[in-house]
């Protein structure tokens, strides 16, 4: 069945292969242009996007015919070969082979934008791993929180 309207927002993490610290802050804005480009023209729409040395940070509304991991592998296949191909990194440049997809309310878009926006002031009290153990927290906590209230 065809969908006419959906709210599907995905607020993805890509890290680089062990999370080296590859790309590079004179090469960020041209990456990130390029993955909205990529999510853009897959019929999706790019909310906000941040891309760190060692890991990139970006809000979407999903197409309602992509699921997160189809977008995941085109986004990281195609954003692969443009860095490499433009020799963006020193050396090759990966993706890990898995990046973390949350959902995303509605109502938490403005706030999520502002927080992906300002990656460079927050990175400078938490580090990538702190972020990611205290995402992957919050989201379990949220999942065990609603399996109590129904039961």
């Amino acid at each position: 069945m065809k969908v006419e309207y959906n709210n599907l927002y995905t607020h993805f993490v890509f890290t680089t292969l062990n999370r080296m610290p590859l790309i590079l802050a004179q090469h960020r804005e041209r990456i990130e242009k390029y993955i909205t480009g990529i999510v853009n023209n897959n019929g999706c729409k790019m909310y906000s996007i941040y891309a760190n040395p060692e890991h990139v940070h970006f809000l979407v509304s999903r197409a309602s015919q992509l699921d997160e991991e189809t977008l995941a592998t085109i986004v990281a296949n195609s954003s692969e070969k443009f860095i490499n191909d433009n020799r963006l990194c020193v050396g090759i440049f990966q993706w890990q082979q898995s990046c973390s997809a949350f959902s995303v309310s509605k109502r938490n878009i403005h706030e999520l934008c502002e927080y992906i926006e300002k990656q460079p002031e927050h990175h400078k009290m938490k580090s990538y791993a702190e972020e990611y153990d205290g995402y992957v927290k919050f989201y379990q906590q949220t999942i065990n929180k609603k399996k109590d209230e129904t039961q």
